[in-house]
């Protein structure tokens, strides 16, 4: 079975000024359909900038990307973001809900760009937000909400397109631990009985106990990669 997602030798380059900084360095990782892959590292390792190129956010300076076998280093931009949209919702540390709509609308507001019809997007975003248990707090706006409700709307939001895969970025680190472990439990929940594949990107090693397959990245390189059937090498440039 080919991976779903596919780093073959990825570099990732900036150049400020006269200086040349290589965030990532020859970067090769699979992650497989349905699995729980937890991506760790501590500040300034590269993992932001990983996930950033795993969820199709960003193209490396050099090496590829496949996603589904798709090639992602030759689409245009609006290509990629249907693709985004379509195939990958997510989870941010900061929420970034709209703090002018209220948690239904913002659950709502991604199926918008996927021209999915008034009604079908209503049911659903209804639903998902029952599921996550705010199905008394949909005309509140995000101010109205607790941490840990605000991220729950995320989660809601990142399901509305019924993607496949679920990207994660530090889900828990501006919440109590409670409101962490449910988070986290949810995404577990969506990983087992939706077979959803959740990617989680932290530096918090208490979420490792979550996961089927870690990589562990440092200094741009991925310095181990333990579970799944996955194997890796370092590239050279």
């Amino acid at each position: 079975m080919k991976p779903l997602i596919e780093l073959k030798d990825v570099w990732k380059t900036y150049y400020l000024g006269e200086n040349v900084l290589d965030v990532l360095k020859g970067v090769n990782v699979t992650i497989d359909k349905g699995e729980f892959v937890v991506i760790i590292g501590p500040s300034g390792s590269g993992k932001s900038t990983l996930m950033n190129q795993v969820g199709v956010l960003d193209i490396p300076t050099s090496g590829t990307i496949f996603l589904e076998d798709k090639d992602i280093s030759t689409l245009e931009e609006s290509e990629l973001a249907q693709l985004r949209g379509k195939k990958i919702g997510f989870v941010f540390q900061q929420f970034n809900l709209i703090p002018t709509l209220t948690a239904l609308e913002n659950v709502i507001l991604p199926s918008i760009f996927q021209n999915t019809p008034e009604v079908v997007r209503l049911k659903r975003a209804k639903s998902l937000l029952t599921k996550v248990g705010l199905g008394d707090r949909m005309d509140h706006k995000p101010t109205e909400l607790s941490g840990g409700q605000q991220q729950r709307v995320a989660i809601a939001r990142a399901l509305i397109n019924d993607p496949d895969i679920i990207l994660a970025d530090e889900p828990t680190g501006n919440l109590d631990s409670k409101a962490g472990e449910q988070v986290m439990e949810m995404l577990a929940e969506l990983h087992t009985k939706e077979k959803k594949t959740i990617i989680l990107v932290t530096h918090d090693t208490n979420l490792v106990g979550y996961s089927e397959k870690t990589i562990r990245i440092k200094d741009g390189l991925i310095v181990s990669i333990s579970g799944g059937r996955s194997s890796h090498k370092n590239g050279k440039k």
